[in-house]
């Protein structure tokens, strides 16, 4: 039984290459599984800022930035397992890792994040200074 659709022209990832270092695979893993705690830390965070963050006076500020959170979360959640499947793929050929945007895409993601509350931290305290 399979939970993701494997390509039609790769076999499957035990029947690739040679058995790794189980080392190596394990790390691999435990990096699998950091990403999954970032994308539930984002999520969490996300609804919290929906949730229990103060309104601002710039209306549905709120939402834009739990929604931007949420997004990135998906985002990592989508792409984790896809990206575990390359490395080990390449672990067990013996071959380089493959590059990943994951990491730029959450740098770039949680910079947009900052930027906007400070955006609406800054117009809260000037509208609220009238």
């Amino acid at each position: 039984m399979t939970w993701f659709p494997r390509r039609a022209d790769r076999p499957p990832l035990h029947e690739v290459g040679e058995h790794p270092d189980y080392r190596f695979s394990l790390a691999n893993e435990r990096t699998f599984l950091a990403w999954v705690r970032t994308a539930l830390a984002l999520l969490a965070g996300g609804i919290a800022v929906v949730q229990i963050v103060p309104d601002f006076t710039i209306p549905a500020a709120r939402h834009i930035l739990g929604i931007v959170l949420i997004l990135i979360a998906t985002a990592i959640a989508v792409t984790s397992y896809t990206r575990w499947e390359r490395r080990e793929r390449a672990i067990r050929l013996g071959g380089p890792l493959p590059p990943s945007l994951l990491p730029r895409l959450v740098g770039g993601g949680l910079a947009i994040v900052m930027l906007l509350a400070l955006v609406f931290v800054l117009l809260e305290a000037v509208q609220g200074g009238r």
